[in-house]
């Protein structure tokens, strides 16, 4: 708790689910009491007006009902509140009350009541104006000198200055250049108006300027000044602030000099009357409201600056002298004089907590009472203590986080894809050349065991794929009521997806009797799409660039049995051999022997292999799951298709390369053409402005030019995203071939994909090649290492991208090589130096011995070649 509080001297609350704002509160002498006692006046957006005689709270009374002296609704919302002269024939305050197309003016009035019942309080319409335009806020005073009177000036949302006599209308002039509504105030001193603009400069504008300008108020007299009639609205002075304004007040005391105050949104400035600054105060935080007053010291002002923190400062020109703490934050700041006590502080919240306060350090008269004393059995605490330590170490054997009774997920999540494609394609803006481009449906049903809060469902998948609707929100979940809700996956991007899976997210939070709000907790499910939302049957082809050949250790198996939904049950030629398209790629045929256990994949694309076969793995586990078979196997003799798959790599890094060189070319066009912009610039400003010389063929040159690259850019963008989808297609294919050739467990596989695709797109920091190459030496440098020399070698901690790939296909092979020699991936620390044990060869670093360089640079497919003649030649030497 803070000793330096706002003391609360009065409060209340006003009304429920009300807005307020700085314009809903005045503190005045509205009813014309005659005692020095203000009223407190607060108008709502709601449309309620209230009219307050604050008294000091006592601790028995509590808040009297004759503190509200008025309440009354209007017709619509109030915007701002002020007291002034405003009827003439008389000198007597009366209320004006602002609304968005009225200004109406009433006397407020008291009688004394009878018996116990108090005094009565009304109000009086004295007069009304409907406007023409919706207003934002005014100001008054007496304009153009005037005695004995107040007039009103209005401010519309589209930048009109309306002016009101009291019960007439005088006049209407539109703000020159206006954007937005600022802060306007009246300077009673220099006769003028003050205002912020949109191009947050303080715009001061003579009233007598303003009365002889040209009358903007007709759409006629809008053409006549068009066309030059009558004189231009120019400002008084001008001054650059640099931030928005929130608020504008002018002051003028005896002992200090007549000032402009402006609050922005991160300084408020001091203003001589004729625009120069007098001070500027930067603050640290984001201030709500201000209001100077005066100060008991000679030539300086106070100022009360409420901000977000709950805190009202007092500064006396730019020194703090005071802080206080508020129990909210203050929107409308005000001082009066109420039972004979000056200087109460009046603030107002956002939410219609109206409090009247003052500045102190009451400090708390609790005491804590006195602890009985008593003595200490130490046979009871050793007893109890070795109950909790029995507790803690129970507690400490067991590595679940959660508690036992939560082990079991709150809330079940389960989705399920349609077996058939939509009869109706749910595809939005697809830019696969197809005609028609299918969608499949997946249903989402989530089902909570007790109710849960902020329930949040997202669904997820991979580009090129897309989603009709990715996110639902529920409110909340009964138990044992389950909530459904479906969707559709497309093809969305012009290539074919690397993945088949899609997920789906719900976070939500269980409610707790320590945290009502709920503990945030997240459930996830995945889900498989069919091939057939990508591809669909065709004819197969004869001979293919790329070719594969999986061997397994089962009979072979009908390829028609294995795809029914691509095969033709009429043409017995399809038993062996099927034909794939895919929707936004080439064509992949898919054969099976007659005789032995083996089946080949073939395509013109190197990467468009990887989804059939993915395919075909998946559905030989299904088929021979269901007969009962555990122990199905597939092997790939290789070699592993490594210059097929530096193609692919090389081909991204291009697009990369291409990338970097229009971020270049874009760079230097955009300076060239600002270059050109301040020159022309410097030469429409001058008053006697010299010939252009070409600088607007230049410059519109220069500026086709940047559009040019700009549209390159983002084309050479395009084409990388769908290039890193096939890339990702290739390394899938890669991983799984070396799988099936080195006979790696499950373990090894995630390494590997860890190693391979690290990440789930390129941006401009962080590139797939390098963030590879240095995952792949990790490797040869740890588990795959030779020595311990080479474990002793550190990498580099940066990352960059390479001038080329040349380093990294290198390694790509070596780490084949050591694969093939026998080595193990796994990243336990002493399986590098069991590796070094189990592996031939002699120590060296990366790059590797003589021997081994030579290998790297030969083609992958001669080398591996080379490797099994080696090992048929040791085996016949043997026999």
């Amino acid at each position: 708790m803070s000793l330096f509080k706002a003391r609360d001297w009065w409060s209340s609350t006003l009304g429920e689910e009300e807005e307020f704002d700085q314009g809903c509160l005045c503190v005045a002498d509205v009813d014309n009491n005659g005692n020095g006692q203000d009223r407190i006046i607060v108008g709502s957006f709601m449309g309620f007006l209230r009219i307050f005689a604050p008294h000091p709270i006592q601790v028995a009374e509590g808040i009297q009902a004759e503190n509200l002296l008025l309440e009354v609704q209007l017709r619509d919302p109030v915007l701002q509140v002020e007291v002034g002269k405003f009827v003439s024939g008389t000198e007597l305050l009366h209320l004006a009350v602002l609304h968005p197309r009225r200004l109406c003016v009433y006397a407020v009035s008291g009688t004394l009541g009878n018996v116990e019942h108090g005094n009565q309080h009304q109000i009086k319409l004295m007069y009304e104006h409907n406007l023409q335009r919706t207003a934002c806020n005014m100001t008054h005073g007496p304009f153009g000198g005037v005695k004995g009177r107040d007039f009103i000036c209005i401010q519309s949302m589209d930048g009109m200055l309306m002016f009101f006599e009291q019960e007439g209308y005088a006049f209407g002039r539109f703000l020159p250049g206006f954007l937005l509504p600022g802060p306007l105030r009246y300077s009673a001193r220099t006769d003028s108006f003050l205002t912020v603009s949109s191009c947050r400069q303080v715009e001061s504008y003579k009233y007598q300027v303003l009365a002889v300008a040209s009358d903007t108020d007709t759409r006629r007299e809008t053409e006549q000044q068009k066309h030059g009639s009558g004189k231009r609205l120019v400002a008084d002075w001008i001054l650059n602030i640099g931030e928005q304004a929130l608020d504008i007040c002018i002051v003028s005391f005896n002992q200090a000099p007549t000032s402009v105050f402006i609050l922005g949104e991160r300084n408020f400035f001091c203003l001589k009357e004729n625009g120069q600054i007098r001070f500027m105060k930067k603050l640290d935080y984001s201030p709500s409201c201000f209001l100077p007053y005066c100060s008991v010291s000679e030539g300086t002002i106070n100022t009360l600056v409420g901000n977000h923190n709950n805190m009202l400062l007092v500064y006396q020109d730019v020194t703090l002298k005071w802080a206080a703490q508020l129990p909210y934050i203050p929107v409308a700041v005000k001082v009066g004089n109420f039972q004979d006590l000056k200087g109460v502080t009046v603030t107002l919240s956002e939410t219609g907590y109206l409090q009247c306060s003052y500045f102190g350090t009451d400090p708390s008269l609790f005491q804590a009472p006195k602890v009985e004393s008593r003595e200490i059995n130490y046979e009871e605490l050793d007893v109890e203590m070795k109950e909790l330590q029995k507790i803690i170490k129970e507690s400490t054997k067991t590595q679940d986080i959660m508690p036992k009774s939560e082990k079991e997920d709150t809330l079940a999540i389960m989705a399920v894809v349609s077996t058939e494609l939509d009869s109706v394609s749910q595809a939005i803006e697809s830019e696969v050349g197809a005609e028609v481009v299918p969608s499949v449906t997946v249903k989402i049903t989530v089902m909570s065991r007790l109710a849960v809060q902020k329930t949040i469902l997202t669904v997820c998948v991979q580009r090129p794929l897309a989603l009709t609707h990715d996110q639902f929100i529920f409110s909340a979940l009964e138990p044992g009521i389950s909530k459904s809700v479906s969707l559709s996956v497309f093809l969305k991007d012009n290539c074919p997806p690397a993945e088949l899976e899609g997920s789906a997210v719900v976070s939500y939070s269980t409610p707790t009797e320590i945290n009502p709000e709920g503990v945030p907790r997240v459930v996830q499910c995945k889900f498989l799409l069919p091939l057939k939302l990508v591809c669909f049957p065709v004819q197969p082809l004869k001979n293919a660039n790329h070719k594969l050949t999986i061997d397994t250790n089962k009979p072979p198996v009908s390829l028609s049995s294995l795809f029914p939904d691509f095969a033709d049950p009429s043409d017995e030629e399809q038993v062996n051999v099927l034909g794939f398209h895919l929707l936004a790629g080439g064509k992949v045929t898919l054969l099976a022997s007659k005789t032995s256990q083996r089946y080949r994949i073939q395509s013109e694309q190197f990467d468009e292999l990887w989804l059939v076969l993915k395919e075909l793995l998946l559905r030989f586990e299904d088929h021979f799951r269901k007969q009962g078979s555990n122990d199905f196997a597939c092997s790939f003799s290789g070699p592993i298709p490594l210059p097929e798959y530096f193609e692919v790599i090389d081909h991204h890094f291009e697009l990369r390369l291409n990338d970097e060189k229009f971020q270049e070319l874009l760079s230097e066009r955009a300076i060239q053409f600002r270059a050109i912009e301040r020159r022309l610039l410097t030469r429409f400003k001058d008053k006697t402005p010299a010939p252009l010389q070409n600088l607007d063929t230049l410059l519109d040159g220069t500026y086709r030019q940047v559009i040019a690259l700009a549209d390159a850019a983002e084309e050479n963008q395009g084409r990388l995203l769908q290039d890193f989808t096939r890339l990702k297609s290739a390394t899938h294919l890669v991983i799984l071939l070396i799988g099936l050739w080195q006979k790696l467990s499950k373990d090894q596989i995630a390494i590997l994909e860890a190693t391979f695709l690290p990440l789930l797109q390129d941006t401009h920091e962080l590139g797939w090649e390098e963030s590879v190459d240095a995952a792949v030496s990790h490797l040869l440098k740890t588990c795959l290492s030779k020595s311990s020399k080479e474990q002793a070698l550190t990498l580099t901690s940066q990352l960059s991208m390479p001038k080329d790939t040349a380093k990294l296909k290198k390694h790509l092979t070596l780490f084949c090589d050591r694969l093939a020699k026998g080595g193990r991936l796994s990243l336990s620390a002493d399986s590098s130096l069991q590796q070094a044990i189990i592996m031939p060869g002699s120590c060296a670093t990366i790059p590797e011995s003589d021997q081994e360089e030579r290998v790297a640079e030969l083609d992958p497919l001669e080398m591996f070649t080379n490797q099994r003649q080696l090992a048929r030649k040791t085996a016949n030497a043997a026999s």
